[in-house]
């Protein structure tokens, strides 16, 4: 759906504006429509409130203080009936899981809400939001249009100053409607931290069912919540190592289908699925590189494997690495100027950094242990990795020069991190002991603190986490 010619379009819009900034334009995947909405008049506190700084989430030091934030059920369009009731209610609870489950926020219990909000258009009663020690909120209202489409607009507000924040509102098909709370609740998110949201994206995994000694493994597409799984391959073929494109438009990932591991490229939205090449030897952990015209993988020739990178229009190929050592699992740096990768060239596995050339190659970790899987962050700023150490299995980040090496989660076996878009959180998967256990996946953010479980339908394991969704 187009945007008037006088309206900014596409999703970068939708990130970055607020209610004080007339109409901007969200691109949806399935024809949904942002449209900001106007800001109330208020340029002083209400209700004689003395002035305060904005809400915002307060991290200092490694400890997360959550932002107190009210979140009623929205409001539905009474000319909708029970549908329109029920999706405002589903779409307040999706909202409100998001945020709560980042972390940074908590949500207030409904039951101690004074006020009960009436109508999206009228300034809530601050001074009865106070008194719960809301600090922010947020009120919403639903309703199905003539034209068929899903709209849910919000408005967030400052309680302790008495001022809208931002106010949006989109549409979308009403099969959408998981897509249209993830998206309100990225906005919140980024209104009150300053960040990128996270929640509007997708999880691609591998999928493991069947006894132990002889696991099915396909590969599965998620929301980030665990919701609306849908399978990708059958299950015919081991599968290994899924990644995403930076569009999210495209996986690579590794199928060992013909009884060899080939490289193949899966189209997302259309289904197609192309090989990428038959290689000589055993290949090993494909990644785009971040304009989405490479693949750097590794590729095994007899007791050792090195780093190659493939130009995917002439699918002309490039060694970047020459030594008689296990290079593998490599990753390039968001600018994609340098490639972190692991190499046991040392004597023991460790993390190397050298620049998208093959050139300049150096080792970064230093600590005691053996370090792999590493993942380069989307901010450019820190490294994940595993690491194994005494019996235990780690994760961790560190900067990209190896200094400031921090420990986030350990487990009896933790593999496989992948960075949220926003690059605050890192999700992975942990093996669980004995003959009936299996991987399941966690998230946990640069603090330590806020770790989860991911549901999925089975067993699961090396996890993908998407860009934001266009």
């Amino acid at each position: 759906m187009q945007a008037s010619s006088t309206t900014p379009s596409g999703r970068g819009a939708h990130r970055r504006g607020d209610g004080k900034r007339g109409a901007c334009a969200l691109t949806l995947a399935l024809a949904a429509l942002l449209v900001a909405l106007p800001a109330l008049a208020w340029t002083q506190p209400a209700d004689g409130a003395p002035a305060r700084p904005r809400p915002k989430v307060r991290i200092t030091e490694g400890r997360i203080d959550p932002l107190r934030i009210a979140i009623p059920i929205f409001l539905a369009d009474p000319d909708g009936g029970p549908r329109s009731a029920k999706y405002a209610e589903d779409i307040t609870k999706v909202v409100t899981a998001d945020l709560e489950r980042s972390g940074l926020f908590e949500p207030l219990d409904r039951a101690a809400h004074i006020e009960r909000i009436a109508s999206l258009d009228r300034v809530p009663r601050f001074a009865d939001w106070r008194v719960i020690s809301a600090e922010a909120l947020v009120v919403g209202r639903v309703r199905l249009r003539p034209d068929g489409k899903l709209e849910a607009a919000f408005r967030l507000w400052d309680v302790f100053r008495g001022r809208q924040l931002t106010g949006r509102q989109f549409a979308a098909r009403p099969a959408d409607w998981r897509r249209i709370a993830h998206i309100v609740a990225d906005a919140i998110y980024e209104r009150l931290t300053g960040e990128t949201g996270y929640f509007d994206t997708r999880i691609v995994f591998v999928d493991e069912t069947g006894p132990k000694s002889r696991r099915i493994k396909r590969l599965v597409i998620m929301d980030q919540d665990g919701y609306n799984p849908r399978l990708l391959t059958n299950g015919k073929a081991l599968v290994l190592t899924p990644r995403f494109s930076p569009t999210s438009n495209q996986i690579t990932y590794m199928s060992y289908e013909g009884g060899s591991p080939r490289v193949y490229l899966l189209d997302l939205a259309t289904g197609r699925r192309e090989r990428v090449g038959d290689f000589p030897g055993m290949t090993f952990s494909p990644r785009f590189s971040p304009d989405g015209r490479r693949i750097v993988m590794s590729l095994a020739s007899g007791a050792n494997s090195n780093i190659f990178v493939m130009d995917l229009a002439t699918r002309q190929t490039r060694r970047l690495t020459s030594t008689a050592a296990i290079d593998t699992a490599p990753s390039y740096s968001p600018d994609g100027r340098q490639i972190v990768f692991e190499s046991d060239r040392s004597g023991t596995k460790q993390l190397y950094v050298m620049n998208a050339d093959g050139s300049n190659q150096h080792r970064i970790s230093f600590g005691e242990g053996r370090y792999g899987t590493p993942v380069w962050s989307p901010r450019g700023d820190l490294i994940a990795f595993t690491k194994q150490y005494r019996g235990r299995f780690l994760i961790g980040v560190m900067r990209p020069d190896g200094s400031g090496e921090r420990i986030l989660t350990e487990g009896y076996h933790n593999e496989g991190p992948t960075w949220a878009p926003n690059g605050r959180v890192l999700m992975f998967f942990r093996e669980s002991p004995g003959p009936k256990g299996g991987p399941r996946l966690y998230t946990v953010d640069l603090t330590g603190y806020n770790e989860r479980l991911v549901p999925t339908p089975s067993f699961a394991s090396d996890p993908a986490w998407s860009p934001l969704l266009k």
